[in-house]
């Protein structure tokens, strides 16, 4: 077989295991929250941690890879995400966890930023057309089975095994790279920016630290306000670096292009809403209705199936369908499909979710194929790794920040509801407490038979309400993404590529405008 195709093997099987560790750890949350006895704050920056350290590293791993090899970086992303693998899957606290999926993050980033790149060395012609839309697949395929792959493996191994599977998986990629994959580098690369660098990572690390914290204690906590005031501050101060350094690793100019800000708009608002609001529905199939992670992971995979049924034909059409007119309605179809999913009761079964779960699918199907290649296609090739690699910045922020600032509002109205429900009313504070941990199985053990019921039915109606609140917000962020969508992605701001174009170096999305001449908007 020839060298090329051994290297679309190689990248795909990393790729393939990064954007899987996005989605496949949350069906496993509650398992490890029991395992390790951890908070649900922990549980915040575990899910978190792997999102921040891909935002804050994605772009300059791009550039280290153009100055010291695209090949060499990959290899050591590989290495870094399987050592990050294993040591999550020994984990013996939370912190060790947390602090592990970093790791995973850090191996993730360099290997995201990468891949495109060697694919762009080593494929020409018809084959690049091939091989990108191989990897494109396999970028869907990896999102789409997390929840159900981990569910079937927390259910029938262990958490542990979302992480540990990854192991020989990594150290075979990584032989795999040494053996057959090709080393390039860019003739003239750039240094990287290591003040912007340090400043978007404070910045990001000390707004999710504060979202978070504010929902343990409160928004008048006096952490809270240091670390929301840092992050404005840290965020301030990377702006004006971006604008004064030669090489910034993100070129604010971009953003005066309406099309490149509305489809940045819409990749914080789609990973913000849909994505991040994953984690308290599986909270709620499994602590409040009682479902495995397997079922649960089943049950989620509902919102998969419908994502590829318009994948599919979004990819189809893409071509000849204006960019707005996927991406716009595809949001508002999410926002809606939350709305559907609102309404929940003491009552409810998991059936109420069905519909939501498919209109929310299909528009999320309709988004995601168009987005890079919208974010890349008004601007100039030279500049269209980092115009993909904001964009993938701009996912990972959404859920990073929407899961934290989530966090905060449903604590706030579990109390808010358990507090107005009379027969739980004084208890109210040590309740919150014990479903944030996951115990509400013990919480209900330790109480006298008699008032067992009536406990349960106060948790199962205060979930459910502040649940309904995480669905109307997260709509709100999707259908005013889609909204910005419609307005700001404009048809002139396309850049007309008549021949295709060389995969920008160290590029998280690059190449893909190569694959053949973008269509207008």
């Amino acid at each position: 077989m020839d060298k090329k195709w051994w290297t679309l093997l190689a990248v795909c099987t990393g790729t393939f295991m990064l954007l899987l560790d996005v989605t496949i750890v949350i069906v496993a949350q509650p398992a490890i929250q029991s395992g390790l006895h951890a908070s649900f704050t922990d549980v915040q920056w575990v899910l978190d941690a792997y999102a921040l350290t891909l935002a804050s590293l994605l772009l300059t791993s791009g550039v280290l890879a153009d100055r010291y090899g695209r090949k060499r970086l990959f290899q050591i992303g590989l290495v870094i995400f399987t050592l990050g693998s294993l040591l999550c899957g020994v984990a013996q606290d939370p912190l060790m966890l947390i602090l592990s999926r970093s790791g995973q993050g850090v191996g993730g980033a360099i290997m995201f930023a990468t891949s495109l790149a060697l694919l762009g060395n080593s494929f020409r012609g018809r084959d690049r057309g091939v091989a990108f839309g191989v990897w494109g697949a396999i970028t869907g395929v990896a999102t789409a089975l997390g929840p159900v792959l981990g569910g079937v493996i927390t259910t029938d191994w262990s958490w542990r095994g979302i992480f540990l599977v990854n192991v020989p998986i990594g150290v075979l990629a990584v032989a795999l790279t040494a053996w057959r994959v090709e080393e390039s580098k860019s003739p003239h690369p750039t240094p990287p920016d290591w003040a912007g660098f340090a400043l978007l990572t404070t910045g990001l690390v000390s707004l999710v630290y504060g979202l978070i914290r504010a929902g343990e204690n409160s928004w008048s906590d006096t952490g809270v306000i240091i670390c929301l005031a840092a992050a404005a501050a840290a965020l301030a101060g990377f702006i004006a670096a971006e604008r004064r350094v030669a090489h910034p690793m993100f070129d604010l100019s971009l953003l005066r292009t309406p099309t490149f800000a509305g489809a940045s708009i819409a990749a914080f608002a789609m990973n913000g809403s849909l994505y991040a609001v994953l984690l308290w529905l599986v909270l709620y199939l499994q602590d409040i209705l009682g479902y495995s992670a397997q079922d649960a992971g089943l049950r989620l995979a509902i919102i998969s199936g419908a994502q590829f049924v318009t994948a599919a034909i979004a990819g189809r059409f893409s071509e000849h369908v204006p960019a707005r007119w996927l991406i716009g309605p595809g949001l508002v179809l999410v926002g809606v499909g939350l709305i559907i999913m609102g309404g929940l009761t003491g009552g409810s079964n998991w059936t109420h979710l069905i519909p939501g779960f498919i209109v929310s699918g299909l528009g999320g199907g309709m988004v995601n194929p168009p987005l890079a290649s919208t974010a890349i296609g008004v601007v100039p090739p030279q500049k269209a790794g980092m115009a993909s690699g904001v964009n993938t910045t701009f996912r990972q922020i959404g859920i990073a920040a929407g899961i934290a600032g989530l966090g905060s509002i449903f604590t706030a109205a579990l109390q808010h509801h358990l507090t107005y429900a009379s027969s739980v009313a004084s208890s109210a504070p040590r309740i919150v407490t014990m479903v944030r941990q996951g115990q509400v199985g013990q919480l209900l053990a330790s109480l006298p038979p008699a008032r067992r019921g009536e406990v349960a039915v106060a948790i199962k109606a205060a979930f459910a309400a502040g649940l309904n609140d995480l669905l109307y917000v997260t709509a709100a962020i999707a259908l005013v993404g889609g909204v910005c969508a419609l307005l700001l992605i404009r048809r002139k701001d396309f850049v007309s590529r008549a021949e295709p174009q060389a995969a920008p170096a160290g590029d998280p999305g690059a190449g893909a405008e190569g694959v053949s001449q973008v269509r207008s908007a």
